[in-house]
């Protein structure tokens, strides 16, 4: 086993700046720590926002201006056709040509509830291997059928772009086209977050170690649903609200990286810090 002790260290020898110089590195990484707290806090604030908003407008307690009316109840079952979804393992997949794959993994890995410019990402397959498979198209919901845990039931992303190529729905996953006139574009991939389409999910699973979700119990729920201009106004609003959120984290990670790189230049004396010119 490797050890460090206090003998190792006191014959350990450096390269220090002056006291004076230290003082102003510790300032400036500091401000670049401070940045990326706020940033840390603000994105928090963003999120419980959204979660609050999410809350309201996917169960009508709080309409958007311009929308009144009593929603209607519909059972799924009666607007939903099912896709041919993929069993192959990720052994099979590849990150070169062919057709894109959505594994039930990578649904579960996305934070987004729609998968658009993500989809160049995901895995390829061979076209021959999935042949038999239905090609999805935007609108189409994908949920995963396995969870390990009750949190994950139910998780689901909406297709917001297909590739040249083409896309289908893999390994334990549920593939489904809904009415349009029912579900509209865009919404879709917001009711995982509705608390009739979660709960009743949640309560239909089954299973020892892993949790499942088939067909059935998707086409089982009955959901009280605004008209779809009103689904639109609601998934804009959240998708506003996502858009938000992911700008402050891209802030936040670019604040991260700069922090690194300060630190290796700063800290080895490849970059040295300007003196202020003296006050006249």
């Amino acid at each position: 086993m490797t050890n460090l002790n206090q003998g190792a260290l006191s014959r350990l020898q450096i390269q220090l700046p002056s006291l004076s110089e230290r003082h102003a590195i510790a300032t400036a990484l500091s401000d670049v720590d401070a940045l990326i707290d706020s940033l840390d806090l603000l994105i928090a604030k963003k999120r419980a926002i959204k979660q609050a908003a999410m809350q309201q407008l996917l169960t009508g307690q709080a309409r958007l201006p311009g929308f009144t009316g009593d929603w209607e109840s519909k059972r799924l079952g009666d607007h939903v056709m099912f896709l041919k979804t993929g069993a192959n393992s990720r052994a099979e997949l590849s990150q070169g040509a062919g057709v894109a794959y959505l594994h039930y993994g990578d649904i579960h890995g996305l934070s987004a509830p729609g998968l658009g410019t993500g989809i160049a990402d995901l895995p390829r397959i061979s076209k021959n291997k999935v042949s038999r498979l239905d090609r999805l198209q935007v609108g189409d919901l994908i949920l995963v059928d396995a969870s390990e845990d009750l949190d994950g039931v139910g998780k689901s992303v909406e297709i917001r772009q297909v590739p040249a190529e083409g896309i289908v729905a893999g390994l334990h996953t549920v593939a489904a086209r809904f009415n349009k006139d029912v579900l509209a574009d865009g919404f879709k991939g917001y009711l995982q977050f509705c608390p009739a389409f979660s709960k009743m999910l949640k309560r239909l699973a089954a299973g020892t170690k892993v949790l499942a979700t088939n067909r059935k119990h998707i086409a089982e729920i009955e959901i009280s649903l605004p008209p779809t201009d009103e689904q639109v106004a609601i998934a804009n609003a959240l998708s506003d609200m996502d858009a938000e959120i992911e700008a402050l984290e891209r802030r936040r990670d670019k604040a991260r990286q700069i922090k690194q790189g300060m630190m290796q230049q700063l800290l080895t004396g490849r970059v040295r810090l300007v003196r202020p010119e003296a006050a006249l």
